[in-house]
């Protein structure tokens, strides 16, 4: 059974990943995890999912470097298999193998340059596979 994973990346690295037309392994990702769940009973799968997605999001701005553009960019794919990661963020695992570009469901992302005080007020857009190129260009 597939898994959905969200890649945090910056927008080079984003590039970087639609040039190469995969996710090469291993990398870091986001997932709704047992832990996730334990943590969070009540939480539907929508709601697991976007949390996945959220933290996936903090990781984004995280990898910045002070020349970056400020915009946070998760891609969305299918993985065969996560290992969950001993961390306090309950979303975190590592992907052993590559993502191959023909397994990713979309990128999300700001639609427009962000502060650091507009993150937990800022919602990502949701984009296509066909809409990437014109994000990272």
């Amino acid at each position: 059974m597939a898994v959905r994973v969200y890649v945090p990346f910056t927008r080079d690295g984003l590039a970087r990943a639609l040039a190469a037309g995969r996710v090469g392994a291993p990398f870091p990702a986001h997932a709704v995890t047992a832990a996730l769940v334990a943590a969070w009973p009540e939480g539907d799968e929508e709601e697991l999912e976007y949390a996945a997605m959220a933290a996936a999001a903090h990781a984004s701005w995280e990898l910045r470097a002070d020349d970056d553009v400020p915009r946070r960019f998760v891609l969305a794919g299918d993985v065969d298999a996560v290992t969950p990661e001993d961390s306090e963020d309950p979303t975190l695992v590592t992907v052993a193998a590559d993502l191959p570009w023909s397994r990713v469901a979309s990128v999300h992302a700001d639609l427009s340059d962000i502060g650091e005080d507009d993150l937990d007020e800022a919602d990502l857009a949701w984009h296509a596979t066909q809409e990437i190129a014109g994000l990272v260009s």
